[in-house]
């Protein structure tokens, strides 16, 4: 119909395409618009996992002094605005049912059953993380309609999230670089972000650049440039448990794109080189560097971590805190950090809690085999890979954390794409609109 229009009134074709100009200007800034809301959303989910301290990790004050109240404030109520954001988001509050997210909504009810016998004096506190991880897969559940969209945007938004932590690192780094490598590893001067934290953003932001890389979706210089200052940090926090993790994840997504993407055979080979000379020339700095200054002892032992394994394992329990456990916790164990998200699942949630981790990895593992490559698949199994192997030292698949929003983002890559009108509006699906108004 269209193609009579323009062939036999040419000035009225004309006159036809203005509508659809001015359709096109709206749906453009309707989409920006929407875009930006969902990039807030995630933020403010992102800015509710990243731990307030009072000070530096270094025993220092801040550069800008954070009153404790106001930075958990800021923290904690960034969970309530998340919300709202994705209330209005999706409006008609749709979402959509998966297996994955049904398996974090167990993870909720095991919160709750096990908040119900809390260990003695910590009620209010379990109470309030239970309502925590509720709201926050409450908001998790509303931008399911999201997850099958062409244009990556929930990893856009991670992305956005990872920069804007990481730059107040970097411009501690460059303001007061004494301070912000003081005891030789890189922690945050402005936001109190432990290296732990750094390394393991640095990690995951470098890990989905050089993933986006190898599928041809970002540029070779905007990777390079971006991906030398991110590994130059990750470096600077002398953190062997991300960097493993890195270089395991990029492995498995590597492999996976391997038959498929020249560039990842080049790099692979380029690497492989690059690391048998590095091994060969310079084995006693990469030593030094990998042990930190620690004794034998503190190696053998993960830096004492065993010890805190030891005693959250022998601690006294009876049937129902065995299989539910003592109930959402701090992750610590009488004064110290757990350091394993297993142990933690275990002494917070009790079996129930392990075996629903255990379930929410395999379950995105298994999926992303049965899925075609490409750049969804391979960023999926990096993270999946990553967090597989930071859990051993790690925290967080058991509660609101960053590794949590990192899982809930490897699996909606997963999510195969659906017909469904109801949906429609989430979408990507501009083009499609606009040979509709041509027709």
């Amino acid at each position: 119909m269209a193609s009579s229009v323009v062939a036999y009134a040419p000035r009225r074709g004309l006159q036809l395409l203005r509508p659809t100009a001015r359709l096109l200007r709206f749906d453009e800034l309707r989409d920006r618009t929407f875009r930006r809301r969902v990039y807030l959303a995630w933020l403010l989910l992102f800015i509710n996992v990243v731990p307030f301290y009072k000070g530096a990790w270094n025993g220092l004050p801040l550069i800008v002094p954070i009153p404790s109240v106001v930075g958990r404030l800021i923290t904690q109520g960034a969970l309530p605005l998340a919300l709202a954001l994705a209330m209005s988001v999706n409006r008609r509050l749709l979402i959509r049912p998966n297996v994955f997210m049904c398996l974090l909504t167990c993870l909720v009810i095991a919160a709750v059953i096990s908040g119900v016998n809390p260990e003695a004096g910590k009620f209010i506190a379990t109470a309030y993380r239970t309502c925590r991880l509720t709201a926050f897969v409450g908001t998790l559940w509303l931008l399911t309609p999201l997850w099958d969209r062409r244009d990556l945007l929930l990893v856009k938004a991670h992305l956005v999230a990872l920069f804007g932590v990481l730059g107040t690192v970097l411009l501690g780094l460059l303001i007061v670089p004494g301070r912000a490598l003081a005891e030789g590893r890189l922690s945050g001067e402005f936001w109190p972000i432990t290296p732990v934290q750094v390394s393991d953003y640095s990690a995951v932001a470098l890990g989905i650049l050089i993933v986006l890389w190898f599928c041809g979706e970002t540029k070779r210089r905007v990777t390079l440039v971006a991906g030398l200052v991110i590994a130059a940090m990750l470096f600077l926090t002398h953190t062997r448990t991300e960097l493993v993790a890195l270089f395991a994840g990029l492995l498995v997504a590597g492999l996976r794109m391997f038959t498929v993407q020249a560039r990842v055979r080049r790099l692979f080979t380029i690497v492989a080189i690059a690391v048998s000379v590095a091994v060969i020339a310079f084995s006693s700095a990469l030593t030094t560097w990998l042990a930190r200054g620690e004794s034998t002892q503190e190696l053998t032992d993960l830096t004492g971590r065993t010890n805190v394994w030891t005693l959250v394992l022998n601690a006294p329990r009876d049937r129902f805190q065995l299989i539910f456990g003592y109930g959402l916790s701090n992750k610590g164990f009488d004064g110290l950090p757990i350091d394993s998200n297993w142990l933690a699942a275990y002494y917070d949630l009790g079996l129930v809690g392990v075996g629903i981790c255990v379930s929410l990895l395999l379950f995105v593992l298994v999926t992303a085999y049965f899925r075609p490559r490409g750049a969804r698949t391979a960023i999926a199994l990096f993270l999946v890979t990553y967090l597989m192997v930071t859990s051993l030292t790690e925290t967080g698949l058991s509660d609101a954390s960053a590794y949590l929003l990192e899982l809930v983002l490897a699996a909606s890559l997963l999510t195969p794409p659906r017909g469904d009108s109801m949906l429609a509006p989430f979408r990507d699906d501009l083009p499609s609109r606009i040979e509709r108004a041509l027709a």
